[in-house]
């Protein structure tokens, strides 16, 4: 439940700081009639996002055997590239607020209602259509439902989102994206192993070796009553991070690489943002 509530609780208020940003804007610079685009634009948003969650799951729905296992690992790697892209992309952007104010200018100028408009709509769209699909992978690899977690995660960032625009909170958020981007490291890794899995068991990737160890119920997890995938410690970890208590060496070996991968790129992005990695032609 955990998982659910953070990725659709981010994704959330990133919408919220979107509209808070635009609408913050809009009252500065003297502009409050262009609040309706703004509404409108977030209720076609909205209902776009929710009929391409119906959509999404009508098709999750028609797939059964071996199709359905490389529907469900093809949409946890996508997920896991998703929340890679977006943690990299969060990350560079050091003057979001900024930008968007200058991209809300453009779109207003000439009384273009219809600009600033879009631009709310897509990007609702777009964070709309990222939680399908990192919730999608989610079930897909914890196994669980998890509305429950979803809607509070929902709730809270709408909750939030208000209490910031209206100044009632004095929080940091960059700090915020920070410890939210590694726990979303920790899930993109966990996503991308599953996604492994799933094509393995569907004979699309080659097991090699099929158990590096085993914890589960049946073999040794008698040995091992919380570590594995249905124990205390064990069915909390495959809920947030995709855990597996028998993993085959391909899911270890492409579980570490990512996180090797992703942990370098982030520490080096945010080095090279406060000038100690130098420029690469600086070294040519």
């Amino acid at each position: 439940m955990l998982q659910s509530f953070i990725i659709l609780f981010r994704e959330t208020l990133e919408v919220a700081l979107v509209i808070g940003v635009v609408l913050g804007y809009l009252v500065r610079s003297g502009q409050s009639t262009y609040k309706r685009s703004v509404y409108l634009g977030l209720a076609a948003g909205v209902g776009a996002s929710a009929l391409g969650a119906l959509a999404f799951q009508l098709l999750a729905g028609g797939f059964s055997g071996r199709a359905e296992e490389i529907f469900e690992g093809v949409t946890m790697l996508a997920g896991a590239l998703l929340l890679t892209t977006l943690i990299l992309w969060m990350i560079r952007k050091s003057a979001q607020a900024k930008e968007l104010e200058r991209k809300v200018a453009d779109r207003i100028s000439g009384t273009r209602k219809a600009g600033l408009f879009l631009l709310i709509f897509f990007s609702v769209l777009r964070e709309g259509i990222e939680s399908v699909i990192f919730l999608s992978a989610a079930r897909f690899a914890s196994g669980d439902n998890n509305l429950l977690g979803a809607g509070l995660g929902l709730a809270a960032a709408v909750v939030l989102g208000v209490l910031l625009f209206r100044g009632a909170l004095r929080i940091n958020i960059r700090s915020f994206f920070t410890v939210t981007n590694l726990l979303l490291i920790f899930f993109a890794a966990g996503l991308v192993a599953g996604g492994v899995h799933e094509l393995q068991e569907a004979g699309a990737i080659p097991i090699v070796v099929e158990h590096v160890w085993d914890i589960n119920p049946g073999v040794t997890g008698e040995s091992y009553p919380a570590f594995h995938e249905n124990g205390l410690v064990g069915s909390i970890a495959k809920g947030l991070f995709g855990y597996n208590g028998n993993p085959s060496l391909i899911e270890v070996l492409v579980h570490i690489a990512y996180m090797i991968g992703i942990l370098a790129l982030w520490l080096r992005t945010r080095a090279a943002k406060t000038g100690r990695v130098r420029p690469r032609e600086a070294h040519a």
